[in-house]
């Protein structure tokens, strides 16, 4: 459903198109919705639309992301952007957006369109918050979390959602649905930021160092910012400069200081309040596969 809603008759596009298709790594989201729906017994053609819509747009994330992060590598592949360029780049993410909204669209309600149009307007404000954080050496972690949240957080929630709706679940369920989507897709984030300092880059599949790079404060150096010694203020001085830092060395101190470890358990707490959400669904090998899927976040490498 997802290649046959990108097919069209400009060759060039499609070629786009099948560079997009290497992006897909763990597929989470679409899993989670496909996992919830069936948990609720009803995992048909309209959960699977779904999933291909969700997909999309985390697609087009992605390839954003490359661009506003300047990442040369995904997937263990060239990015979009570093192949051919920026505008290119951004262009084929709005043309996946539009494609997702238009797969949507072929659904008999406007709950689905409604609900991911909402979810993509939260993500862009998260987007844009953390534009407006860039070089901020004062973020917060109250901040963090809400561009997390915002960011990533939201299109993993309206996926679990969605499924729950695609199983005809009770609003009560929808919720607790979402609101497991919300915890897992907090602490993915976490975990990514982790990997982003301390992963090996032949795992993770990607450019890693980059929020450094680009003077991004993520949770692992916001709790080493907390000390307030030299060494965190030189972190931060070498974070506003732009300079060039050393990645091992940054990890080797964050370990050091005990702030790898401390993100980690932040995560793993943010992984058990979302399977506490699960016993709203009924029990079974789906909701199993979901708690495994949440236990996953914390084991992953890449």
């Amino acid at each position: 459903m997802f290649d046959a809603e990108l097919a069209g008759d400009l060759p060039f596009i499609n070629e786009l198109c099948e560079r997009v298709r290497s992006y897909r790594g763990k597929m989470l989201r679409p899993a989670l919705l496909l996992l919830t729906a069936k948990a609720l017994g009803r995992c048909d053609r309209r959960a699977h639309t779904l999933a291909a819509v969700v997909e999309m747009v985390h697609m087009a994330t992605l390839v954003h992301d490359d661009v506003l992060d300047e990442a040369s590598q995904r997937r263990k592949q060239p990015t979009v952007a570093a192949v051919e360029g920026n505008i290119a780049a951004v262009l084929l993410g709005d043309y996946l957006i539009s494609h997702a909204f238009h797969l949507c669209s072929s659904l008999d309600s406007q709950f689905a369109s409604r609900r991911v149009g909402a979810t993509t307007n939260i993500v862009c404000e998260g987007e844009l918050l953390q534009n407006l954080h860039g070089g901020d050496m004062a973020l917060s972690e109250a901040q963090y979390f809400d561009i997390v949240r915002r960011k990533t957080g939201v299109l993993t929630a309206v996926a679990c959602e969605l499924g729950a709706y695609a199983g005809d679940a009770s609003d009560e369920v929808m919720a607790a649905a979402y609101e497991f989507g919300l915890a897992s897709g907090i602490a993915f984030q976490i975990v990514d930021d982790v990997l982003d300092i301390v992963g090996d880059t032949s795992s993770v599949g990607k450019t890693l160092g980059q929020d450094v790079l680009l003077g991004k404060l993520t949770l692992p150096t916001i709790l080493f910012m907390r000390a307030g010694n030299e060494d965190s203020r030189r972190l931060a001085e070498s974070l506003a400069s732009g300079r060039a830092m050393n990645r091992q060395q940054l990890a080797d101190e964050l370990q050091a200081r005990g702030c790898i470890d401390d993100a980690l358990s932040v995560a793993r707490s943010y992984v058990g309040r979302a399977q506490e959400y699960l016993g709203s669904l009924p029990a079974g090998p789906a909701r199993e596969c979901l708690m495994g899927m949440a236990d996953f976040i914390m084991r992953r490498r890449f």
